[in-house]
């Protein structure tokens, strides 16, 4: 019973380290991403071009490829000191899914109708007034479907932060295989998985629900 307790607090110490991954990572690529993607609808061609490649290029290596060459990059190619994991796990992650991000802010901004702004100018509203009274709420509409599968897959891929030796939950149950033989508390993270991910698919669903009034 003892070993019971001391397994589910190592699995709860390392459940924080992925709520912090998650957190952290919403909070950073949240932003970043519509900067990005106000970056490669800029009329200014080297900006777009760069914002692009950038989504082209994260879009196209797997993450784990990305953690590890920022993480092991700077000191390999440069002799630079290694960032702390916990540091080189955030810049992968966010760089990552702000680029994911930007391309749903892109789509949802993009699959707006011309008439509506134009609509909007005729009613002598300034561009701030169209795009704020207007398309906005048109805009978060459409993007909440395909928001809520990308947070639920952060989620799921904080995983890969074990890559460089971050120790998240999977981590922390992987010590009990080698050191106990034992198998379950690596059964048991996917509770944690399960369970958390539940819960912010009823948040999206309430978020959805709210604003099925707002047809589009």
């Amino acid at each position: 019973m003892d070993l019971f307790w001391e397994i589910n607090s190592s699995l709860l110490l390392g459940f924080g380290m992925t709520l912090g991954i998650f957190v952290l990572t919403l909070l950073g690529a949240l932003p970043l991403g519509l900067l990005i993607c106000f970056g490669s609808m800029c009329r200014w061609h080297p900006l777009r071009w760069f914002c692009r490649t950038l989504v082209w290029i994260i879009r196209g290596t797997p993450l784990m490829l990305q953690l590890i060459v920022i993480y092991f990059g700077p000191g390999l190619l440069f002799d630079w000191p290694l960032l702390p994991r916990f540091i080189a796990v955030l810049v992968a992650f966010i760089i990552n899914y702000a680029c994911y991000f930007s391309e749903i802010y892109r789509g949802g901004i993009e699959g707006i109708s011309r008439g509506q702004y134009e609509a909007g100018e005729v009613l002598c509203m300034s561009r701030r007034q169209v795009f704020f009274k207007v398309i906005l709420l048109q805009v978060i509409k459409r993007i909440v479907p395909p928001m809520s599968n990308e947070i639920i897959t952060l989620v799921k891929d904080t995983s890969l932060a074990r890559t460089i030796s971050v120790y998240e939950i999977i981590w922390n149950a992987q010590v009990y295989i080698k050191s106990e033989g034992l198998i379950w508390p690596l059964f048991f993270t996917a509770v944690y998985y399960l369970a958390f991910n539940g819960l912010l698919t009823l948040v999206f669903g309430y978020i959805e629900k709210k604003m099925s009034y707002f047809k589009v």
